[in-house]
């Protein structure tokens, strides 16, 4: 949210920092939210957010929610659970971690507060988690409620890895809607509001006569279909 600070971690993730997303700071593997145990007595800031990746919860992470916990510090961890070890080439998570099993996890250890977050074009189903479940179009309204409680609190985002949807629809082993996203640039302005609704690698440049415009890289897209959102009437689907 507007006025937040976050921490990076290690994994995928760590390239929020490059995204002028209000994100700076990261530490090793393990320790995710450390630094903030260490600075909060000091600042006049009351409370971060902090990016864990499932995998690295798996490794060691969930002991540095437990020393934020120890510590009693203003915390709100972002569990980004993507179903994949995608920084080392999308390995299952070792010992069958599941997303509820995070959650159920979580409340034993003592976190304050635990929302997930989803998103509903996937198969999840919220009656399999002990905890409130939003979906993602509510992912800010939900960082704003945290953020104002005290302690150490907990958003469980449940999103297949981008890159593994592709890898496992070429195998057969994933959803495929039946449905593309083209841009018409014959329609299209350039001013890049698809981009920054869905913040997609696959919106790319496109030079034409009358300056540049965009287009949908169709080997890359992964149907998320989050471009739809921006107000444009260049989009055909």
């Amino acid at each position: 949210p507007e006025g937040a600070r976050a921490y990076a971690g290690i994994g995928c993730h760590y390239m929020v920092q490059w995204m002028d997303r209000e994100t700076s700071g990261f530490t090793h593997m393990g320790a995710e939210g450390a630094n903030w145990i260490g600075e909060a007595p000091f600042s006049t800031r009351r409370h971060v957010f902090q990016n864990l990746g499932d995998g690295t919860y798996n490794h060691s992470g969930s002991l540095a929610i437990r020393a934020a916990l120890a510590a009693n510090v203003n915390i709100t961890y972002k569990i980004l659970y993507n179903d994949a070890v995608a920084m080392t080439g999308g390995q299952p998570n070792e010992g069958g971690l599941t997303a509820p099993r995070i959650a159920r996890e979580l409340i034993a250890m003592g976190v304050k507060r635990v929302v997930g977050v989803y998103d509903p074009k996937e198969a999840v189903n919220p009656a399999d988690f002990p905890i409130p479940m939003r979906t993602r179009d509510d992912l800010d309204a939900v960082q704003r409620e945290l953020q104002e409680v005290e302690g150490v609190t907990a958003i469980l985002y449940i999103q297949t890895c981008a890159a593994e949807k592709r890898r496992r629809r070429k195998r057969g082993k994933f959803p495929d809607p039946d449905r593309r996203v083209f841009i018409n640039p014959e329609v299209c302005e350039g001013c890049g509001d698809c981009g920054v609704q869905s913040n997609c690698v696959s919106i790319v440049p496109l030079e034409t006569p009358l300056g540049r415009k965009r287009a949908i890289d169709q080997s890359s897209c992964n149907k998320d279909f989050s471009c739809l959102k921006g107000f444009c009437p260049s989009f055909v689907t």
